[in-house]
């Protein structure tokens, strides 16, 4: 009788997880479908299923508008992407060794400095920070999103910090006896181990820099150099009778090397942030 109830109630368990799990990514389904529509399908019924599959979507939606494909805003994003993720998780992991292992005059006034940026909304610096990169005449370039990625971010820099006090600073001493400076302590002993939540930094800068809109649509000017996100938004604004099933192929491309990445590194990334927040 036991195992009987024990069966139900793990029966009721997995039903609804299933039901769940299908209502999270039914968004992600209808748009992969929709991609092989017509916009008279997508509007004119309610199956998910197409009626017949084909790629005329990704071929027309890939030659965009005007002169530039979509070869060039990927191009154009991984040219963003990739040099934002990298400075941002060696910055930083190096920053955060700081307040991890060594004393300094100002340490705590400077954590909870770096903590009160975290509260402070994007939507109060924009105006001061488009101020500061005209002056700099950084407007219409990457460097707005690069340069300030070499300090560092203040939420990676605190999931870092509770990472490395969980790591035992009698590692530190025993390589410090064999003669290792804090360099080579950092990026010969502190770095390996904390594979999962750089990893992790990875994984959310990736994400977050990939997504974002508005900050490229603010200090990005030039067609040639827009972002799949700006050229997504773009090819639906520059057209009088919208082809859905366009937008709905260019945006399932677009997540894909999202999903890739995700997948690819997900062990490591959910490691990284349930440690972080569980140790110091």
């Amino acid at each position: 009788m036991k195992g009987l109830k024990k069966v139900a109630k793990l029966s009721i368990r997995y039903i609804f997880l299933i039901l769940l799990g299908y209502l999270m990514i039914y968004p992600l389904l209808w748009m992969f479908f929709a991609a092989f529509k017509s916009n008279a399908e997508i509007f004119g019924t309610t199956n998910l299923l197409p009626k017949s599959f084909s790629l005329n979507a990704f071929i027309l939606g890939w030659k965009s508008i005007g002169q530039y494909t979509f070869t060039t805003y990927f191009i154009n994003t991984f040219e963003l992407v990739v040099p934002v993720v990298l400075f941002t998780a060696l910055s930083s992991v190096i920053i955060a060794y700081g307040f991890a292992r060594f004393n300094f005059t100002g340490k705590r006034f400077l954590f909870m400095l770096m903590i009160a940026t975290i509260m402070l909304p994007n939507s109060v610096l924009i105006i001061p920070r488009y101020l500061l990169f005209r002056d700099f005449h950084w407007l219409n370039t990457y460097l707005p999103f690069i340069v300030p990625s070499m300090f560092g971010g203040a939420f990676f820099i605190f999931l870092m910090i509770q990472f490395m006090r969980g790591i035992p600073k009698d590692l530190d001493e025993a390589a410090c006896i064999d003669g290792c400076g804090p360099g080579r302590i950092l990026f010969l002993i502190i770095v390996p181990l904390c594979k999962p939540a750089i990893i992790s930094v990875v994984v959310f800068q990736f994400l977050w820099t990939w997504t974002d809109f508005f900050n490229p649509l603010v200090y990005i000017t030039s067609v040639s150099k827009y972002t799949l996100s700006l050229a997504l938004k773009m090819a639906i604004d520059s057209q009088s009778q919208i082809a859905w099933n366009q937008a709905m192929a260019m945006s399932l491309l677009s997540i894909i090397p999202c999903i890739i990445l995700f997948f690819a590194v997900q062990k490591y990334f959910i490691e990284g942030v349930a440690t972080s927040g569980i140790k110091g």
